[in-house]
């Protein structure tokens, strides 16, 4: 009788984990939704965009220095510097404003 009563007691711990487990089967399949991926083309143009602002604000900087080099040489009359001027400054013309450069030829 006593093994009886622990066989017994081990089957009703053992159905109730069968429950508990089938519940928690049913649950997670029911609460798991459908998860899209994002879209590859708009990571891809974000990445690209970031890259040209980085570039764009490299070419300002190089405008500015430029727009310097070419004061200090008026200043102290200098050819070579001017010329070193205004090769910086239009090149960082040209870089700032490369993207824009590049969607007017395409």
């Amino acid at each position: 009788m006593k093994n009886q009563n622990k066989i017994a007691k081990i089957q009703t711990i053992l159905k109730k984990i069968k429950i508990a487990l089938g519940a928690a089967a049913v649950m997670t399949m029911a609460l798991s939704g459908n998860v899209c991926a994002a879209d590859p083309l708009g990571t891809i143009n974000s990445l690209s965009e970031f890259i040209f602002s980085a570039i764009k604000a490299i070419g300002f900087i190089l405008l500015g220095f430029g727009v310097v080099q070419i004061g200090l040489s008026l200043k102290s009359h200098d050819a070579s510097q001017r010329a070193n001027g205004f090769l910086t400054f239009f090149g960082g013309v040209i870089i700032a404003f490369a993207k824009d450069i590049l969607d007017m030829i395409m």
